[in-house]
């Protein structure tokens, strides 16, 4: 009975599209907590007209609900960026389930490393839900200003806890939407 438990929390639903319904398995994990389908609905609705075909990254993977719901939506492709090696094997498994490794980039890496180094182009939208309470946000955001990986006027969301310091946001970045639910706030931002 316990594991059956366990099971139902380390499982997350894919909310609406081709995959609506589905469930994702993801390890137990320091700082993985995938954000909550309610929160995930508002993101989406944000973004739904710039879905289609959208080139996507899924910075700070996790459980890769984010990029998982926006393929089921309409994005062209998503590369997920995971550094904890059981979390990333589940990534990998979670691809092969849903049969999207045409859709799909996985990379095994340290996401600041990663950003500095990817010279695979430019994303129309990130999704940024780093662990809470290790400054990730900000750092992160400095490096998206210095090297590029957002292409300008592209979409980046970001999710950080309520009680984290909020983001140091330069001139480069407008807030287009901001909410919060329960300890969790959510933006919605449009690099300039």
């Amino acid at each position: 009975m316990k594991s059956s438990s366990r099971n139902k929390q380390n499982q997350v639903r894919i909310i609406a599209g081709e995959w609506r319904g589905r469930k994702l398995d993801f390890p137990t994990s320091t700082g993985l907590r995938p954000t909550p389908d309610r929160v995930r609905e508002t993101l989406f609705n944000w973004l739904q007209a710039y879905l289609p075909g959208a080139r996507c990254l899924d910075l700070f993977a996790g459980s890769g609900v984010l990029g998982f719901e926006a393929l089921s939506r309409g994005a062209g492709s998503v590369t997920f960026v995971e550094r904890e090696r059981a979390v990333f094997n589940m990534l990998q498994d979670n691809v092969r389930k849903l049969g999207a490794a045409d859709r799909t980039t996985l990379q095994h890496r340290d996401a600041q490393e990663w950003i500095q180094s990817d010279d695979s182009g430019v994303y129309d939208i990130v999704f940024m839900d780093p662990p809470y309470g290790q400054g990730l946000v900000t750092d992160c955001l400095h490096l998206f200003e210095r090297y590029s990986c957002l292409k300008p006027g592209g979409l980046l969301y970001l999710e950080h806890a309520i009680q984290d310091e909020a983001p140091d946001l330069a001139e480069k970045w407008l807030v287009l939407k901001n909410k919060a639910a329960g300890q969790v706030n959510y933006s919605l931002l449009r690099s300039l």
